[in-house]
């Protein structure tokens, strides 16, 4: 039992003189980075832990060594805890270890960066000859520039001296150009007069023609058949009467009077959709080209006139009576400035 005991307890005696060579040896590694401060930490951390263990273990083995005269059986358990301690050791050692290699490596990276650092600093400094030397020229541009400056600022000066002449005779012909202007526009607004005035002489009978503010608005049933684009015998009949007033009209307009006939094709609602008028812009388009083109036959300049298809999307009724889907199928008629 004795000599038990004797074999137990001798391990633990090197365990002192191994925490004094230990912690020599961290005082020299703490001595010689003291600049790495969070490794210096960690490692501190690390090695306080491992003290608090070893204390715990020295606790723990007091214990067993008092407990080995009652129950000899511990001694297996002892055993196998001073393994796991030795173990610890091991690892703590090995992370030792590690953190010195870690450390190295960190000292010669900032041996690097502080040799890239003084290459930098030299670098600055040749550039910041450069750059003086870049400043003294631009001083000297400035100065230059700002000769021309002055030049430049007198010549707009003279400058403006003119324009103003300039401005001046400018709004003389602008108010001559708005007076003749006003005075075209109130030729043809004559000519307009002329000609709506002698439409609805000859197409008075036609109680579904009517006219709304400068347009006449003919019923597309007038005109074309459900769903076609195709001028049936009583629209070719209006469209006569249109194109006679029109070229009476036409004679008398002078030729510096930009003048234009409006065709503009209106549908319904009511949406189509068959090969040849996919939509009801398709249809009211070719509705206004049909018509254009007979009056082209009939001797009005084809280039006074112009075609445009609106679909159903400007309605002159609102709702979807039968009254008022005939009201929206229409050809628009309008003589008008360019």
């Amino acid at each position: 039992m004795i000599g038990s005991r004797r074999r137990a307890r001798s391990p633990i005696n090197i365990w002192p003189g191994f925490v004094d060579a230990l912690s020599a040896l961290l005082m020299l590694v703490i001595f010689m980075l003291l600049v790495y401060v969070v490794s210096q930490l960690y490692l501190s951390q690390t090695l306080s832990d491992r003290d608090s263990e070893l204390a715990r273990l020295n606790s723990r083995l007091a214990e067993i060594s008092a407990m080995l005269g009652l129950e000899e059986d511990r001694n297996d358990a002892l055993t196998q805890e001073m393994q796991r301690v030795q173990q610890q050791l091991g690892e703590s050692l090995a992370l030792n270890d590690q953190l010195e290699v870690e450390l190295e490596e960190t000292r010669e990276q900032a041996m690097g960066r502080q040799n890239d650092l003084e290459a930098a600093l030299d670098q600055e400094e040749r550039l910041a000859a450069s750059q003086r030397a870049l400043l003294q020229q631009l001083s000297d541009r400035i100065g230059a520039l700002q000769t021309q400056l002055r030049q430049i600022t007198a010549a707009l000066e003279l400058q403006e001296e003119l324009t103003a002449e300039k401005e001046a005779e400018l709004e003389e012909v602008g108010r001559r150009l708005n007076t003749l202007l006003a005075e075209r526009v109130n030729q043809l607004q004559q000519y307009q007069s002329e000609f709506f005035g002698r439409l609805r002489e000859i197409l008075q009978d036609n109680e579904n023609i009517r006219v709304v503010g400068d347009r006449f608005l003919l019923p597309s049933e007038l005109l074309f058949a459900s769903g076609s684009a195709s001028l049936g015998p009583s629209g070719q009949q209006e469209l006569d009467k249109l194109a006679q007033v029109l070229l009476e009209v036409v004679e008398k307009i002078p030729d510096d009077i930009d003048w234009i006939l409006r065709i503009d094709g209106h549908t319904d609602r009511i949406p189509i959709n068959t090969p040849a008028f996919p939509s009801n812009w398709e249809l009211s388009t070719a509705r206004a080209v049909a018509v254009v083109r007979y009056l082209a036959e009939q001797g009005v300049p084809q280039d006074r006139m112009a075609a445009a298809g609106f679909g159903e999307f400007f309605p002159v009724a609102e709702g979807s009576s039968e009254e008022a889907l005939r009201k929206n199928r229409r050809i628009e008629i309008k003589l008008t400035d360019r």
